[in-house]
């Protein structure tokens, strides 16, 4: 199958539609995240602060989370953006892990949310896709 075609049938079967749809939710939820953190909201302040950071540095996470987010937005850039999350939400998973947050809920929650990053910049992404491609057997 050529590129061409391989566009095509991915335009066809609605794959770009589906990737921005999994984009979309995962940039709600992270905005959402980020929002929190950058006005200090108390309830961002005590979860950053029960994880082990100092309280003044969830405005810090929170600039970072955002660089990372528009770049995973913005097109020219959402596959090094997706990248960046990826650093992110890893290291809130190392965070989990290390304060021995319960795996099914806090400590993996992280993994969803790279899930639906991925997801969307995959589906919605015909380079990527040409260049991971999925193959059955």
């Amino acid at each position: 199958m050529t590129t061409t075609t391989a566009t095509a049938t991915a335009r066809d079967s609605g794959w770009p539609r589906t990737g921005w749809a999994l984009t979309g939710f995962a940039a709600l939820f992270l905005t959402f995240d980020t929002v929190i953190k950058l006005i200090a909201h108390p309830m961002a302040v005590a979860g950053t602060v029960a994880l082990g950071y100092p309280a003044h540095l969830v405005t810090v996470i929170g600039v970072i989370e955002l660089i990372c987010l528009v770049l995973y937005l913005v097109p020219a850039t959402s596959v090094f953006g997706a990248v960046m999350l990826t650093g992110y939400l890893g290291g809130a998973i190392a965070t989990h892990l290390r304060i021995g947050s319960p795996l099914s809920s806090a400590t993996l929650f992280p993994i969803y949310v790279a899930l639906l990053v991925w997801g969307g910049v995959y589906l919605r992404d015909g380079r990527l896709r040409a260049l991971i491609p999925l193959r059955r057997g």
